[in-house]
């Protein structure tokens, strides 16, 4: 049957697509990239050269906010505490000892194999000494993302951890970034954002140090200096885009509860994108329908239309074809509102992050369920995990070949050089069995 297609206020809805169209299906709203990288190469190359003054006129034109000195103080830092209500901190607090703890059963223990007789082997992790955090500022001052990746730089023992934020429009940071930054037990703290942050972090400047490896979502200005970042020696979290979920509802859903996380989603920008899956047109129905109902409820309206009108309901005829495509969409949230989910688990082959059953909230991942909520956008979900304690440490490999060891793994170790024509090698084991 061919895809028929109709357009509603809110989401194209779609009933069942040929399996020939899904490629078109999972690609994400385009964003032109020639006058980005452009852009984003000049301005690292500017704070390169010129440091801090370059970040700070940056910083004047893009935020319209006067910085000479970047760094928050820790008399400020501290006083943060007293600027934010008590329950919120109070929340802040549950979310980050929750998140601490699943982290916490992260870190792994050296296993030491006996791979033969006399030679044993083993890996040991050792933190990557320096990061930055990017935290999005903002309208959406992210204060929760502190949260996701202190905690494991904390955890992990990186040395030297340095948050760096954009101002508001009062030139100052939002108190719940400060607090959030205590519990992590970040000290410094750098007023600055967009590509300027990014750059600065690339190359270090007088006042905010450079880092080996940098973490942190972003808009696709923070994203494009992300990679090329990349292109200059420091390492990143992973490839991120604009947010997005994928949610799987079958006749068990609730239409609301559904329509309540599409929007949880569509609110982070206009460039975000929210797909519906569904085996069942009535449920497909309803939800647009709570869709109509929530949105106007929305202080972030424009913003989450904007969104909807780039996202997808599509129909298909089966649980197990919905799962087929969201595999290929590989999502950075995908939700299982259907009946069993557990049933499901070993089918899913790539999303950031999954969420079973009706009460399964996306929102818990993104605040204070414990999991991070940093993770793969953009299709990245099929070759990229998201932010864990590993994503903080290197592995290095250890061995250790006794006597006994090199007598019964040397002659292999010959015979294997000697094929490959590396005789320095060979000879660097024949010496030690000749000494035995």
């Amino acid at each position: 049957m061919k895809s028929l297609v109709s357009t509603i206020p809110t989401m194209k809805k779609i009933k069942f697509p040929a399996a020939g169209s899904w490629p078109k299906l999972t690609q994400r709203p385009s964003v032109h990239t020639d006058e980005l990288s452009s852009t984003v190469e000049k301005i690292f190359n500017d704070i390169r050269k010129n440091g801090d003054t370059a970040v700070a006129k940056y910083t004047l034109r893009f935020d319209k906010i006067s910085v000479t000195q970047t760094r928050i103080s820790a008399a400020e830092i501290r006083a943060a505490s007293r600027n934010i209500p008590v329950d919120l901190k109070e929340a802040m607090q549950i979310a980050a000892h929750n998140i601490h703890r699943f982290h916490a059963a992260q870190i792994e223990k050296p296993k030491v194999i006996r791979t033969m007789k006399g030679v044993y082997c083993w890996r040991e992790s050792r933190p990557i000494e320096n990061v930055g955090l990017y935290i999005p500022g903002g309208s959406a001052p992210l204060f929760s993302t502190v949260l996701m990746l202190g905690i494991p730089a904390q955890l992990a023992g990186c040395k030297d951890v340095v948050l760096c934020t954009p101002p508001d429009k009062n030139g100052k940071v939002h108190p719940a970034i400060l607090y959030a930054a205590q519990l992590a037990g970040i000290s410094t703290i750098c007023m600055v954002g967009g590509i300027q942050a990014i750059a600065a972090l690339t190359y270090g400047t007088k006042q905010i140090p450079r880092a080996d490896k940098i973490f942190g979502p972003g808009n696709q200005y923070v994203t494009a200096a992300k990679q090329y970042a990349l292109q200059m020696g420091v390492a990143i979290d992973l490839p991120a885009g604009p947010s997005e979920v994928l949610i799987i509802a079958d006749q068990t859903c609730e239409p609301a509860f559904v329509a309540a996380d599409l929007l949880s989603q569509a609110e982070h920008g206009p460039d975000s994108q929210v797909v519906l899956l569904s085996d069942n047109k009535r449920v497909v129905d309803a939800v647009l329908t709570e869709l109509d109902k929530q949105i106007p409820m929305l202080p972030r309206i424009e913003i989450a239309k904007e969104a909807l009108h780039n996202s997808k309901a599509i129909l298909f005829k089966s649980i197990d074809e919905c799962l087929a495509f969201s595999n290929q969409y590989a999502p950075e949230h995908l939700i299982l509102a259907v009946k069993n989910p557990k049933s499901h688990i070993e089918k899913i082959m790539n999303a950031g992050s999954v969420f079973l059953g009706n009460y399964s909230c996306e929102s818990a991942g993104d605040y204070a369920s414990g999991t991070n909520h940093t993770l793969p956008t953009n299709g990245y979900a099929s070759r990229y995990s998201g932010v864990s304690v590993d994503s903080f440490v290197k592995k290095i490999t250890f061995q250790k070949v006794t006597r006994k060891g090199i007598m019964s793994l040397g002659p292999t170790i010959e015979r294997m050089a000697e094929e490959e024509n590396l005789f320095a090698h060979k000879n660097a084991v024949t010496l030690r069995l000749k000494n035995l």
